[in-house]
């Protein structure tokens, strides 16, 4: 004999391949006076009476305790295939089709059924004050709110405590909020059209700022995302300024292309859209005494003291004071007072009439239609100025090729200290004319005057363009020559003549002093001319009457030479 079945309470079992039976709850034979069995059906039996196990059914799972759900949880239970059951409220039947899904919701024991299969426990998730759950719906269904939700859909659950969610529905995460400050705002974008939860209706790709003004904490929703959580506070103090590009007007309309001035004191955030131009904000410009600004207006505007600008106007602002450039005015530079001494001046130009004018000994600052102009010279003009030993003997500027002459300000007054006992020749290409600076003395290029370069023969024997000054010597000094004459019975000799010479001029007639220069190279003039007499007075006598008087003979070729005033 086998024992019977006999369930505990609150136990089940499951038997397969269960007997018939009909309406009454008796057992149904065929013909023959066996059991009639339900091939391949189960049957669930809980507690009771013992039950034997007719002849072909199979005892599948043993006395089980039934699953209790615990409150805040649920199980999600699958239909298997389609049957009725009582409805929840105890009126009528619920029709469960295969595929059916649905929750049973504790605290409640769970009575299994052959057409149910449990496909999930699910458990309430705790939604804590100022947080929210993003929820996804799986198909298209009701939420627990009642409002219908497509497949794929999201929304966010904001009421605080334990969220059970439905059979359909998946919780992707928690949102938790983003705190906002007085220094700190987010930027917004819109991914699709909807009405957040301030009530303000946004449409897809709309961008905005929340700040202390909206709310002090902030969940992000579905249909929006965060473009910058920590969008800083741009402040200004009271020396400070800044410019903004594609500034938001009263009306919350973004004005393209516009620039907008923000002096300090003052503090804000930059909205979608704007700029700060050079990134970052800038200093109040602070003028001393002997600074100045020069500024051109880009755009018409009216400036301080009701003065009309208009497009491409140039004026300057004169220190002591502090100024901040609107935004239709262009900083061109910043340029301080230039202080001269006697000795020293610069060359300005008038950018509107072109004309060149030297400011000597004072302070001067510049206008503003007024520049800084270079003044050129000729590269030996320049080698001659910065060469360290430049006297009135001149340089030999074949012998130094390597001499780099150190770069000079070509604004400021090109100027040549004229030494002792010597004279230098200036000429203004633009009057014409020419004067005569005596040394010792300071001459001061005007702009259309240049040096009067000379070039003198120099060497042994004298050769041409040796050597180089900007002043000429007045002597008394000595030059020496070498000379080859030839002898009546033509016999050649080399010789070495000395010469003393000076200038005799009367300085106060500039008549006078011009005849100086109009020789551009006595040196050599000179020694040829000598050089020509003593040819001439040793050719007149044989080589052996040269030999015993040559001292003679050198003394009347020299004294019959003219006198070199």
């Amino acid at each position: 004999p086998e024992e019977m079945a006999l369930p505990p309470p609150r136990h089940y079992c499951i038997v397969k391949n269960p007997v018939k039976r009909d309406a009454d709850g008796n057992v149904e034979l065929d013909d023959k006076m066996q059991v009639t069995l339900l091939y391949g059906e189960e049957e669930i039996r809980t507690e009771g009476p013992p039950f034997p196990l007719y002849p072909g059914e199979v005892l599948k799972l043993e006395p089980t305790a039934l699953s209790i759900v615990p409150p805040q949880s649920a199980l999600r239970l699958g239909a298997i295939r389609d049957f009725t059951m009582p409805s929840k409220e105890g009126e009528g039947v619920v029709k469960r089709a295969a595929g059916d899904e649905w929750l049973f919701v504790g605290p409640a024991t769970y009575i299994p059924r052959v057409e149910v299969t449990i496909l999930d426990t699910m458990r309430a998730t705790i939604v804590k004050p100022g947080t929210a759950l993003r929820i996804r719906a799986r198909q298209q269904m009701k939420d627990s709110g009642g409002a219908l939700r497509q497949a794929g859909e999201e929304w966010l659950m904001r009421s605080a405590g334990a969220y059970l969610p439905g059979c359909y529905e998946i919780i992707e995460e928690t949102v938790f909020p983003m705190v906002l400050t007085e220094r700190r705002a987010i930027h917004m974008r819109a991914v699709r059209t909807f009405t957040d939860e301030y009530g303000v209706h946004r449409r897809a790709g709309e961008e905005w700022l929340l700040t202390m003004k909206e709310c002090e904490t902030h969940i992000q929703d579905v249909n929006e995302e965060v473009v910058n959580p920590d969008l800083g506070i741009c402040a200004l103090s009271r020396t400070q300024y800044c410019i903004v590009r594609n500034p938001w007007d009263e009306s919350g309309k973004q004005q393209m292309g516009r620039l907008e001035l923000r002096r300090g004191e003052m503090a804000f955030f930059l909205k979608p859209g704007e700029e700060l131009v050079g990134g970052k904000t800038k200093d109040v410009i602070v003028l001393a005494p002997d600074e100045a600004l020069l500024l051109k207006a880009t755009q018409p505007f009216t400036d301080v003291g009701d003065v009309q600008r208009t497009p491409g106007d140039r004026w300057t602002v004169v220190g002591p004071t502090e100024y901040i450039p609107p935004v239709e005015v262009e900083v061109v530079k910043r340029y301080g007072a230039i202080p001269l001494d006697e000795t020293e001046g610069i060359y300005v130009r008038n950018i509107k009439t072109g004309a060149v004018e030297t400011v000597i000994g004072r302070t001067y600052l510049l206008g503003p239609d007024e520049e800084l102009w270079e003044k050129p010279l000729s590269e030996n003009v320049e080698r001659l100025l910065a060469f360290p030993q430049n006297d009135s003997k001149g340089v030999k500027l074949s012998e130094h090729a390597d001499f780099v002459p150190t770069l000079r300000d070509r604004t400021k007054v090109v100027t040549y200290r004229t030494p002792h006992n010597s004279a230098i020749q200036v000429y203004d290409y633009r009057q014409k004319t020419s004067r005569v600076v005596w040394g010792p003395g300071l001459v001061m290029l005007q702009p259309d005057e240049q040096f009067t370069i000379l070039s003198l023969s120099g060497g042994k024997p004298k050769k041409q363009n040796q050597i180089h000054s900007l002043s000429l010597s007045l002597g008394p000094d000595f030059m020496t020559d070498v000379v080859v004459v030839e002898t009546s019975d033509h016999a050649r000799l080399q010789i070495q003549l000395s010469y003393n010479w000076n200038f005799e001029v009367d300085r106060s007639n500039p008549e006078d002093a011009s005849k100086i220069f109009q020789v551009p190279d006595f040196v050599g003039d000179a020694c040829k001319a000598i050089a020509s007499r003593v040819r001439g007075a040793v050719a007149s006598s044989t080589f052996d009457d040269f030999h015993k008087n040559r001292c003679v003979t050198s003394e009347i070729a020299s004294v019959s030479c003219p006198t070199l005033d």
